[in-house]
């Protein structure tokens, strides 16, 4: 459970796309992405109310390849960009790589990882602040972002001539009858927001490495488009196959959803029967950040590899502290990724269930023993 790898099966659609392609020679694409994939991409956001042209897109290689495309464009080595935390633990590595500097504001566990107060951000914005960058919903919590919270941050990047970068991946699961409201559908914001967007997970393709930066600022586009160019071309095998997928049966996507949210439920209603486990509900993305009553979550994932069996199998999860840019935060939290059936699911909490009852490092508190979120 420590790996966003879903065992959803990916749409035959794709894959036939791929075995029909009449080519000869496998060429590089346009280093934007093919224009039929990109046109057919404009008629896939009209679906969730964002208007858009092919030309206000370039096809990446993985979500990882446009977010790092955003931070070339629009930062500058020294430059600073404000994330709340915890966060895609990538991010940090994106950003040391380029010379950026991340200034993290922390959410809590207590109120299920909302967005902190508009004010918080705005102490930390100096002259060298150039972004906020926020994924919605959240990776590794499952936060989904409220319209209000959109709307604030839009006014805040407005005021201060920031970037909006938006990390959309998880768009597709929503539940609890919550819709996602992504940063392009708000008014007013066309010269500030930069989407992210990837068909890893959507339709369980990460192999194909297909990701999408979408921005309507064209000086940011010119400014992708070179290091586009740089690298030549997105991988045409896999646009194909993106480029299929937004024909497939709009069942798919729903069946997908429910299917995460059964499994959502179940490993929430494990989480919250083991004494001192603390566990907010996430209302998107198949993830969630769970606290656990133990001394350090780094040594005790260690120990589950190491040195705990049940039944001969053990389980691996994510040390919460990987997804904090402040040191020693997360130092109880663990990333769950609800990504296996529910058999799988249930094995993998029994033995969370009994290895935290051995752990030698087992700590429980007042506080974490009211399990209620």
């Amino acid at each position: 459970m420590n790996i966003g790898q879903p065992d959803i099966v990916t749409p035959d659609i794709g894959w036939n796309a791929i075995k029909e392609a009449d080519m000869k020679v496998l060429e590089y694409s346009h280093s934007a992405g093919m224009e039929s994939y990109r046109l057919k991409l404009v008629e896939f956001y009209t679906r969730y109310g964002i208007q858009l042209t092919h030309n206000d897109i370039i096809v990446t290689n993985g979500g990882s390849e446009a977010l790092m495309f955003g931070m070339m464009a629009c930062l500058d080595a020294g430059d600073e960009i404000i994330v709340p935390e915890p966060f895609y633990a990538n991010y940090n590595g994106f950003a040391q790589s380029l010379g950026i500097n991340i200034r993290p504001i922390t959410s809590s566990i207590e109120d299920g990882f909302a967005l902190p107060p508009i004010e918080s951000f705005e102490a930390l914005i100096t002259p060298h602040t150039k972004a906020i960058l926020i994924c919605n919903p959240a990776n590794p919590t499952g936060y989904l972002y409220s319209a209000a919270e959109l709307e604030a941050l839009g006014e805040m990047v407005k005021k201060y001539d920031l970037y909006l970068f938006s990390d959309e991946v998880y768009r597709d699961f929503c539940y609890d009858g919550r819709k996602h409201l992504s940063v392009l559908a708000i008014p007013g914001l066309e010269e500030h927001t930069i989407m992210f967007d990837s068909i890893s997970k959507r339709y369980s393709a990460c192999g194909a490495r297909i990701g999408l930066m979408v921005t309507r600022n064209k000086a940011v586009l010119e400014t992708a488009m070179k290091f586009a160019q740089a690298r030549l071309s997105p991988s045409t095998l896999g646009q194909i196959m993106g480029e299929a997928f937004i024909d497939a049966d709009m069942d798919y996507l729903d069946q997908v959803r429910i299917e995460y949210d059964k499994r959502r439920q179940l490993v929430l209603a494990r989480l919250r029967a083991m004494e001192g486990v603390v566990a907010p509900t996430p209302n998107g993305a198949f993830y969630l950040l769970a606290q656990l009553p133990v001394d350090d979550t780094d040594n005790f994932c260690q120990w589950l590899l190491q040195s705990f069996q049940l039944d001969g199998e053990t389980v691996m999860l994510a040390p919460g502290s990987g997804f904090y840019a402040t040191l020693g935060f997360g130092k109880q939290e663990v990333r769950i990724a609800y990504v296996l059936n529910e058999v799988d699911l249930n094995k993998a909490l029994d033995c969370l269930e009994e290895a935290l009852k051995l752990y030698p490092g087992r700590t429980i508190n007042n506080n974490q023993l009211t399990n209620h979120r």
